[in-house]
């Protein structure tokens, strides 16, 4: 019976979000991402790789082992970016390839560490029932609660898993590079508990797909990339990606905006790479940002990761790149959006920097500044480049691998963002 409902709801989440349990939802409740982020399927065994570095690159670092769940609350740790007056939570079992039972469900706002405040936990339920089974490849989306959501605050998701998590064989379904302390509880349902009993702890989220708010938000930004995207290599728990400085700026401008982050680290534009990088952004794209609720803009930076693990081979070529990125442009516009591109990041001493990759990178940066394809450029090679030595990292911006920033490289990238790109008057028209 719980499955039926279950695969009923998902149903009409497919058709567009139109079920409305009894007392749950409001007609004036206008739904928008604060927080989501962009989810992988990740194998519990991983598959050795296939390829060999290259002579003199460092091998890559072989995945962290994964927890196993049986009987135990996932307390998970998200930074909103607009507030509002009542919440909703989306579960995901996307990558899964069997049913996965979900016993307990709550979010709260988060005190210190892994304790939350006490008496702002809600319980949230599914089409009116407190537990939910997600059949595989789905999604499943909560029912309404009132809870005041400050902006930039942090919330605490507990997930209580009754069963086995994933199940013997299923693979998980989760975002890898959470830079976020994330909390694995003894055995039992916790969801709630002011001070949930820590048994491990994980960088990563799990299920977790994102997070709405019921807000007036004349704009919704997701920002779609790789790494740098995702804030490899900032500070953990700290909140310092591009896009969490983005949305600490427009807030402090007073703009009514929500930033959400589909980053993926290792991720590509054009193939797939080990499984915890995700699938291609072609591949992506609907999933991580055509379907975000009351999403109003698009900033795209994504493409090293295609150049560098090319080396010197010819393909994926600058114009094969250019080609997907007019794709993603297309797919944009055709749904309303207006859609940024940002320029790739110098990366020369990176294990897989080469001249031909410079070359391609230069390539790319050039037709995003000058083709007026996207809407506007977000010119972060300029900012993080080295006037004297332009394909490298300026020295104080630079992590310490000449890839990915550190928090000042991430706050100068942050701060480059024109505020203007995303004032009413360049929003698109109400859809």
């Amino acid at each position: 019976m719980r499955q039926s409902l279950s695969i009923a709801l998902v149903c009409v989440l497919l058709l567009g979000g139109a079920f409305t349990p009894t007392g749950q939802e409001r007609a004036a409740d206008r739904w928008v991402g604060t927080w989501a982020t962009a989810l992988v399927g990740r194998p519990q065994i991983v598959p050795p790789a296939v390829a060999a570095p290259a002579p003199g690159a460092p091998a890559p670092a072989a995945p962290a082992p994964l927890p196993a769940f049986t009987n135990q609350t996932l307390r998970q740790i998200v930074r909103t970016s607009i507030g509002g007056e009542r919440v909703r939570v989306t579960l995901s079992n996307a990558f899964g390839t069997a049913p996965l039972e979900i016993g307990a469900v709550s979010v709260a706002l988060r005190d210190k560490d892994s304790a939350i405040v006490e008496r702002s936990a809600k319980r949230l339920t599914f089409s009116g029932n407190a537990s939910v089974t997600i059949p595989p490849g789905a999604v499943v989306l909560s029912d309404a609660v009132d809870l005041q959501v400050p902006p930039l605050a942090d919330l605490a998701v507990d997930i209580y898993v009754p069963g086995e998590f994933p199940g013997p064989t299923a693979p998980y379904t989760m975002h890898a590079v959470a830079n976020q302390t994330n909390y694995i509880s003894t055995a039992g349902n916790h969801a709630s508990t002011a001070a949930i009993p820590v048994m491990a702890t994980s960088p990563s989220w799990f299920l977790l797909a994102r997070i709405d708010v019921s807000a007036a938000a004349p704009v919704v930004v997701v920002a779609f990339g790789d790494s740098i995207t995702d804030g490899t290599r900032s500070t953990v728990n700290t909140n310092n990606r591009w896009p969490d400085q983005l949305a600490r700026r427009l807030a402090a401008n007073g703009a009514r905006a929500a930033v959400l982050n589909a980053g993926i680290s290792g991720n590509r534009v054009l193939s797939d790479g080990a499984p915890q990088v995700g699938v291609n952004a072609l591949a992506r794209f609907d999933r991580d940002v055509l379907l975000q609720p009351g999403v109003t803009h698009v900033i795209v930076m994504e493409g090293t990761n295609d150049i560098g693990q090319a080396r010197q081979n010819r393909s994926p070529s600058a114009a094969d790149l250019i080609a997907a990125h007019r794709q993603l442009i297309e797919r944009a516009r055709a749904r309303g959006l207006r859609i940024y591109g940002a320029t790739l990041l110098p990366f020369e001493g990176a294990g897989y920097w080469t001249r031909e990759g410079e070359a391609k990178r230069a390539a790319v940066n050039q037709w995003i500044r000058t083709s007026r394809a996207y809407d506007a450029v977000i010119d972060f090679d300029a900012v993080i480049r080295d006037p004297a030595a332009p394909t490298k990292f300026l020295s104080q911006y630079d992590s310490g691998d000449h890839l990915h920033p550190n928090d000042a490289g991430y706050q100068a990238m942050g701060n480059a963002v024109d505020l203007s790109l995303f004032t009413s008057s360049t929003a698109p028209a109400t859809r």
